[in-house]
C-alpha cells in the first residue's frame, strides 16, 4: 500500500485525483484542506504529524468527517521525499498482517501489534485491515 506524501501545499494542485491516502508533512491551514479534498474527490484518509493534528480546527474535524475522511495522526518514519513522493507499507508488514487475519486473530489486536512493530498508526493498520483489495 502506497501513502502519498506532501511537504507543501504547493503540491496540492498536482496531486492525482485517484489518491485515496495522504500525508500531509506541512501545518495545513482550513484552505489547504479543502483544497485537497476537491482536488482529491476519491480521498480516505489524511494522516498528520501528532504536532500538527492538534492545531487542526473542530469545524475541519467535521468538514472531514462529513466528507467520509478520516484524520488520522501519525508519521512516515525513515521516508525520504527526494527519492520518491509515495511512502509505501513494507511487504513484510503487509505479510504479517494478512496472516494474522488469516488465524483469525481480532483486528484491533492484530493493530496493537503490528503499531509496535511497523511505527505504523493502529487507525492506519485497520484500514489496511478493512481495504477490499486486502481480502
Amino acid at each position: 500500500m502506497k501513502i502519498r506524501v506532501v511537504s507543501s501545499r504547493d503540491e496540492i494542485l498536482s496531486l492525482n485525483p485517484n489518491e485515496k491516502v495522504i500525508h500531509l508533512a506541512f501545518r495545513p491551514s482550513n484552505k489547504d484542506i479543502f483544497l485537497l479534498v476537491e482536488t482529491c474527490p476519491k480521498l480516505e484518509i489524511v494522516q498528520l504529524p501528532k504536532s500538527y493534528q492538534r492545531t487542526i480546527s473542530k469545524s475541519m474535524e467535521m468538514f472531514l468527517e462529513m466528507q467520509k475522511i478520516q484524520l488520522i495522526e501519525g508519521d512516515v518514519w525513515g521516508h525520504r521525499k527526494d527519492i520518491n513522493e509515495y511512502y509505501t507499507v513494507p511487504s513484510s508488514v503487509m505479510t504479517k498482517i494478512r496472516n494474522m487475519k488469516t488465524e483469525g486473530i481480532p483486528g484491533e489486536k492484530i493493530a496493537e501489534k503490528m503499531a509496535k512493530e511497523s511505527k505504523l498508526n493502529p487507525t492506519m493498520i485497520l484500514y489496511i485491515l478493512n481495504r477490499k483489495q486486502f481480502e
